[in-house]
């Protein structure tokens, strides 16, 4: 008789373990990973606000946020080292189309969302007698971190230019707050970075230093979107930082999420319904997804969607 209990038992204790189990798997446990950007940016705030809507939302979801940069995302999707990635339009197609500086086509980096745009943005000291980017020869820079499409889009901006790394006095690949404690001490003369207007980081240099805007000719500009057609123009306004009394032309690109090809259609699915549905709790942490529409978030910027996302912005009628 107390083999029988035993074996009893035995039975009972694995009847609840397999319930257990079974209530997990019910429940579509997952751990996520996702990468946004460097501190002082926008897009590490708006990741963690992603990613507590994820895990509030959809039951047995957790998401790890990370720092990262727009072209080190992208290839950090393909190679499946994360799980979501917050990317640049115009780099994010180069990846599409295989060009460099990505190795071969991203085919398992698909659209999620498009979020809203970016500014290129050169910042030096009013009084550093740098009017140009010609005037950066010799000169200590702040490009931000390999693997954002900023660092990228500042060695091209050198290139239309006759200039490249080897020009300047030193390079500074650092984050955006340490870039502004660089150019506070007179360590660098110009900070170079791709993210919203107002950045906080360039607001928190205003505060303290007396800047410039560096703008770009229409030439320069034309020169750049034969490089990458996914490149704007776009024109950060007078008023935008303290002393900046012109508009400054410039370039941009488009924020946007990417994923991997590899996560269910269901599980994606419900992540697109959410974006849509909380887009003014996001603009609530960056300002530019302000007046966001779920139609914005398809919009088509030449990366191919998750079958997830493309069944929800059908759905809601957001594609036809």
């Amino acid at each position: 008789m107390k083999r029988v209990s035993l074996v009893l038992a035995l039975v009972l204790a694995l009847v609840v373990c397999l319930g257990g189990a079974a209530e997990v798997l019910a429940q579509g446990k997952v751990d996520l990973k996702m990468m946004t950007g460097p501190m002082g940016g926008s897009w590490y705030p708006l990741g963690g606000a992603i990613g507590e809507l994820i895990q509030k939302e959809i039951p047995g979801a957790s998401v790890s946020v990370q720092p990262g940069g727009g072209i080190g995302n992208v290839m950090a999707v393909q190679e499946g080292k994360t799980d979501i990635g917050f990317g640049n339009s115009s780099s994010s197609v180069d990846g599409v189309a295989g060009r460099p500086p990505f190795k071969g086509p991203t085919n398992n980096v698909m659209q999620l969302a498009n979020l809203y745009p970016q500014y290129f943005q050169m910042v030096v000291l009013a009084d550093s007698g740098i009017n140009s980017v010609a005037d950066l020869k010799g000169k200590a820079i702040c490009p931000g971190p390999k693997g954002q499409t900023g660092e990228q889009l500042s060695r091209e901006m050198l290139q239309i230019y006759g200039l490249s790394y080897a020009d300047m006095s030193k390079i500074n690949h650092v984050s955006y707050s340490d870039g502004v404690a660089l150019m506070k001490d007179g360590h660098a003369q110009g900070f170079l970075l791709g993210t919203t207007i107002p950045a906080s980081s360039i607001l928190d240099l205003a505060t303290n230093k007396k800047i410039r805007l560096l703008s770009i000719p229409d030439d320069k500009i034309k020169e750049l979107q034969k490089m990458n057609a996914g490149y704007l123009k776009r024109v950060i306004p007078k008023g935008t930082y303290p002393g900046i009394d012109v508009d400054t032309p410039g370039v941009g690109y488009f924020t946007h999420l990417v994923i991997s090809a590899k996560l269910p259609e269901d599980l994606v699915y419900k992540i697109t319904k959410l974006l849509c549905t909380h887009v003014d709790r996001l603009a609530q942490v960056v300002k530019d997804m302000q007046g966001v529409k779920p139609a914005d978030l398809a919009l088509n910027i030449g990366v191919p969607f998750h079958p997830g996302a493309l069944k929800y912005y059908k759905e809601i009628g957001a594609i036809k």
